[in-house]
């Protein structure tokens, strides 16, 4: 992630390589055009620095001279307030709210889904029913808009974009009427920054 040399060796990023919420901060800091010391993290062996910046052992965390945040919402939304541009969030006041409406819901009904379907238990066909069924529902806002809810990608797209890239590991298959959801995930796919964002083990996934 190119970047000038003020932005250079400042930030540092704890990751896990296959996490949805590690990958969707990645994905942040690719947009932003910003360099960050990448630390990969293995839950299982921590290293001993991370430990002491995030005891509870929170994925991703990231570390800015003396602030050290470890929730993946509000490292997306610190960066974006930090470095404004590009802005991943509208200007004006009734977009930004149906952008922030969008992003609560992949956070609230999605994402809890996500460790269910990582690890295949016995859960995992009732949330991959749930999941496939709400991605589904959401196909007529790209009617609209090119992007979820926005002209312009955002923090929407950049929670969404994780889970997308996942379906295949997720065992799940969109139907042939999806078609303005399979175009939005090649519009996304298909963005450098994007491309950037992905670590080994998650270009392995597709």
């Amino acid at each position: 992630m190119a970047t000038s040399a003020s932005r250079r060796g400042v930030m540092t990023l704890f990751s896990h390589p296959e996490c949805p919420e590690s990958h969707r901060t990645r994905i942040v800091l690719a947009e932003k055009e910003l360099t960050a010391d990448m630390v990969e993290v293995n839950p299982a062996h921590p290293p001993e620095d991370f430990i002491d910046l995030s005891p509870s052992g929170t994925l991703p965390t990231l570390v800015d001279r003396d602030l050290v945040l470890t929730n993946a919402r509000v490292i997306m939304e610190y960066l974006d307030e930090r470095f404004p541009h590009p802005p991943l969030m509208p200007i004006d006041p009734v977009s930004r709210a149906k952008v922030r409406t969008a992003l609560y819901t992949i956070e609230r009904e999605w994402y809890p889904l996500l460790p269910e379907l990582a690890e295949g238990g016995k859960g995992a066909t009732k949330a991959r029913k749930t999941l496939r069924e709400g991605l589904l529902s959401i196909i007529p806002l790209f009617a609209a808009t090119p992007f979820l809810m926005s002209d312009e990608f955002s923090l929407a797209d950049a929670s969404l974009a994780p889970i997308l890239w996942r379906l295949p590991v997720y065992g799940i298959e969109l139907p042939a009427n999806a078609k303005a959801l399979n175009d939005y995930m090649e519009r996304v796919f298909n963005r450098e920054t994007f491309r950037q964002s992905l670590s080994d083990l998650e270009l392995e996934m597709r």
